[in-house]
């Protein structure tokens, strides 16, 4: 049924693989239906060999860890019933302890792009059999980036969901209450399925959640936070790659947004550097214990030190982290989205030979802290460098945003015109992200032309509300607007004129999309003369807008030579010349 092999040739294709079957593993109802309305038929699939296959060996890299299980890992039924066939067991940093692809008896797992440089890990032999084409997709697993980190190095997608959203029954552990199964594929929309046939809650294991994944898309023009200081040690073509990344943001809608990252870098040390790792020595304890000398070097050293910690510290470590979260919560009210590079860097793998600790911790400077705050991550290719190796971004988002992430991550890889893995097959059209709404869907579209305007005093019952900003225009040519007295902040009435009247203009405005459950504490804020009407954009559209009743505007003073009010209060503000 398999190739099980040891001591295989380092930087050669076949490391990528444990455990190669002859023929693949099917579910026997799915395959005997032949049912191609199933949602993942006639996909391959390969796993990390450290999720459990029926009556395959499960080794986590460990030959002498070797195990046999007698029913497949959660995800693994669950695609298995979903239609796809699993081609077999893929190459891993020992005991998922690396974020390089070089500490395994099995062999080092090449670049996909050039065979000198690490594949990154470390879910490293599934990342490379995606990228090269043997499979549609794989399963890895993340705890620090190893998800994530073998995409970004490897020019493919890596899906790391919101933590509990798939089982890791079945799964050996490698920090059982950070880890997360992830998804490698070539497309977003791939990597999409896989998680929504996958998903569910399932009570074996003891840190499976039920998640309500959010179904609003992110704002045609959204923010994304950007870490106010960024290392890539001493990678000139990296940094180049990421400025390019920032740029394609920009165009794509997104303004930047400076966020403090030693905060996020201090919970991200906090997970070898503190007693956290004690958890690493707890997954694999009783075989450690037993047989510690089996383990190779660094990853043995790393889980004998989670030996040097008693409770005292592990509790003092997780209220550490509890304050860390706190601290950085805020920063989701000023972003909607976290840019970070995938991995800083590429690095040779006899480069990582060696300097096996400290290559490996630069590789994970971007991705530690996101299983311990708990959000979700998906990294994407990004470009392709001047010496032909891949660069990626992971865009990050607080718990159940995975879908909203995927959407943003789809226009985003498609954006870039690269080709797919390292296969030079041109990407395929995007698709829609299931079970997200279309843009609009949950919210109403809000003209406002006076004091709601981003800056102006009022606008703050939009931001409260949750609403978000969709564009600057104007009105039709057809209006009036009016400075109405004694209003308390000054608020501006718009009157609408008969097409063809001399005196109409076309008056600046926001058009802002309020999510429909807040649409009724917003509209009772607004106080008479003004309502709530239709109003038509330069365009020709019509939206829900602000208008005013007639009555109030007979001793109102005409500005509607300003434009709009935003120049209508920057004109009073400013000294007459005379």
């Amino acid at each position: 049924m398999m190739v099980h092999e040891e001591n295989r040739e380092s930087g050669s294709p076949d490391a990528a693989w444990i455990a190669k079957f002859a023929a693949p593993v099917v579910d026997a109802a799915a395959g005997k239906a032949l049912d191609f309305a199933l949602p993942l038929a006639g996909l391959r699939f390969a796993v990390k060999d450290n999720i459990d296959v029926a009556a395959v060996p499960t080794t986590a890299a460990c030959p002498a860890f070797d195990r046999l299980p007698t029913v497949h890992a959660a995800v693994v039924q669950r695609l298995l019933e979903a239609g796809a066939s699993l081609a077999g067991k893929t190459n891993l940093d020992q005991f998922a302890c690396g974020l390089n692809g070089t500490r395994s008896p099995y062999g080092e797992v090449p670049n996909a792009f050039d065979a000198r440089y690490v594949s990154g890990g470390s879910s490293s032999g599934s990342a490379y059999v995606v990228a090269t084409g043997e499979v549609d997709f794989a399963l890895g697993t993340d705890t620090a980036g190893s998800g994530r980190v073998p995409a970004g190095l490897n020019n493919i997608v890596g899906l790391k969901p919101s933590r509990g959203l798939l089982s890791t029954f079945g799964v050996v552990p490698a920090a059982q209450s950070a880890d997360c199964v992830s998804v490698f594929a070539r497309t977003v929309a791939t990597a999409v399925d896989v998680l929504l046939a996958a998903a569910g809650h399932d009570a074996r294991d003891p840190y499976s959640r039920d998640i309500p994944l959010s179904r609003k898309p992110l704002p045609a023009h959204f923010r994304f936070g950007v870490p106010d200081r960024l290392s890539f040690f001493g990678d000139t073509a990296a940094e180049r790659a990421f400025n390019e990344a920032t740029a394609r943001l920009l165009a794509m809608g997104g303004s930047p947004v400076t966020i403090s990252y030693a905060p996020l870098a201090e919970a991200a040390a906090l997970l070898y550097e503190s007693a956290l790792v004690a958890e690493r020595y707890a997954a694999v304890r009783e075989f450690f214990d037993a047989h510690g000398d089996e383990v190779i070097e660094p990853v043995r050293g790393i889980l004998a030190s989670g030996r040097n910690y008693g409770a005292a510290d592990v509790f003092e470590a997780q209220a550490r982290l509890r304050a860390i979260a706190q601290q950085v919560e805020p920063m989701w009210r000023d972003i909607d989205v976290l840019l970070v590079p995938t991995a800083p860097t590429h690095y040779t793998r006899e480069q990582m030979r060696a300097d096996p600790v400290a290559l490996n911790r630069n590789l994970g400077a971007y991705t530690n802290f996101v299983n311990l705050l708990d959000y979700a991550a998906l990294s994407v290719p990004s470009s392709l460098r001047a010496d032909g190796l891949p660069f990626g971004i992971t865009l990050i988002g607080p718990c159940g945003s995975d879908l909203a992430l995927a959407d943003l991550g789809q226009r985003y890889h498609h954006a870039t015109g690269l080709a797919q893995g390292a296969t030079g097959e041109p990407l395929p059209a995007p698709r829609a992200i299931p079970g997200l709404a279309a843009p609009g869907a949950d919210t109403l579209s809000i003209a406002v032309v006076g004091a709601h305007l981003s800056g102006m005093p009022l606008n703050s019952q939009l931001a409260e509300r949750g609403a978000t900003l969709l564009r600057a225009t104007t009105t039709s040519p057809f209006y009036r607007l009016y400075a109405l007295p004694g209003t308390v902040p000054p608020k501006p009435g718009l009157q609408r004129v008969a097409e063809g009247d001399a005196g109409g203009a076309a008056i600046a405005l926001e058009v802002w999309a309020v999510p429909l459950a807040q649409v009724g504490s917003f509209l009772a804020l607004i106080p008479p003369p003004l309502g709530l009407g239709s109003v038509q954009l330069a365009d020709g559209s019509w939206v829900k807008g602000f208008i005013c009743e007639g009555h109030a505007l007979a001793g109102a003073q005409d500005v509607t030579l300003h434009g709009g009010w935003r120049a209508y209060v920057a004109s009073r503000a400013t000294p007459s010349s005379n």
